[in-house]
């Protein structure tokens, strides 16, 4: 790890000894219920924590100070300011290297904290094997009145992610065996096929060798019509795949036919995806030095709708989102 001085470490500096919040009161007071929680996450059968007489584990510390996902009202722009101009000198990524804490006395159910938080340091520019940035500490003293109960160092880093290569990875290809491989001819020559017992008629995906209605192990196919709407998704942020290029909508699709297909949503943004939203199959071409490949993929039918726009769709279209291979849409 190597140090240095330069122009924006100087600027940083001056954050130090700046409040990041003042006079900062916890949401909750302490109390059993999450107590109760944070011992059954943890695994702490401590009976201190427990009862009439319980006090809050000391590790909980931050727990009833952090913000939640409506933020801390406390903050007074100072951290934000700094952050922004991290980010603007390409230090856009943040990862906590470690965190201390004192613990000055017992909390217990009830206790209403309040809390200031102090920039306490700016370390020079440092190189690490994520890459390069600055590390910066923050302290927050934590009271009940005017008696410090705590103290909470966290430690994070700011960095410019070190390049990724520049050759992207190969994208994972579809598991074809015996059972699956009519599917996949089918999605090769752009036709969505159903299997379909013979037996019963009734309709499967995924492709199996037998009919779960009815065991018998005739089938023939249906071409599907390709309409369908989202039955349910999930938004891929974490793990990330070097393949592919996060955050994208992965999609449980009922089709038109009445069986359920996963593929990636395209054609609206990520965080526009909703239950309900129609779509139409569109199959999309892929390829690297292995070769390629055929994949379907689902289209918002109405995308200017999925975004709450009303009237025909604008020479611009609607704006792009990752697909779950990969490739925007």
């Amino acid at each position: 790890m190597a140090g240095g001085t330069d122009g924006l470490g100087e600027r940083l500096k001056a954050y130090e000894g700046q409040p990041a919040s003042r006079a900062g009161t916890g949401k909750d007071p302490v109390n059993l219920p999450m107590i109760r929680h944070w011992c059954e996450a943890m695994g702490d059968t401590n009976p201190a924590y427990e009862g009439p007489d319980a006090i809050a584990p000391p590790t909980m510390l931050q727990a009833w100070t952090m913000g939640g996902l409506s933020g801390n009202t406390a903050r007074t722009g100072a951290y934000d300011e700094m952050s922004a101009l991290l980010d603007a000198a390409g230090c856009v990524s943040i990862v906590a290297t470690d965190c201390e804490q004192e613990y000055l006395r017992p909390l217990r159910p009830g206790d209403e904290l309040v809390f200031d938080t102090v920039i306490e340091s700016v370390s020079a520019r440092k190189t690490t094997k994520l890459g390069t940035g600055y590390f910066v500490t923050t302290r927050t003293d934590i009271r009940i009145g005017e008696e410090l109960v705590g103290v909470h160092r966290l430690r994070v880093l700011k960095y410019a992610p070190a390049g990724r290569p520049a050759k992207a990875p190969p994208r994972p290809r579809p598991v074809v065996n015996r059972d699956n491989a009519g599917f996949w001819e089918g999605v090769a020559g752009e036709r969505l096929l159903i299997q379909r017992c013979t037996g019963c008629g009734t309709l499967r995906h995924p492709w199996l060798p037998g009919c779960n209605a009815c065991g018998s192990l005739d089938w023939d196919t249906v071409e599907s019509s390709g309409e369908g709407t989202v039955w349910s998704y999930v938004v891929m942020h974490h793990p990330p795949f070097p393949a592919f290029d996060p955050p994208y909508a992965v999609g449980l699709i009922e089709l038109a036919e009445g069986v359920r297909m996963v593929g990636n949503v395209v054609g609206v943004p990520y965080d526009k995806v909703r239950i309900g939203l129609p779509v139409r199959v569109e199959f999309r071409r892929y390829e690297d030095e292995g070769g390629g490949s055929t994949l379907p993929v689902f289209r918002a039918a109405d995308p200017l709708g999925a975004l709450g726009v009303s009237g025909g769709l604008g020479a611009s279209g609607a704006s792009g989102a990752s697909g779950a291979f990969g490739v925007e849409a």
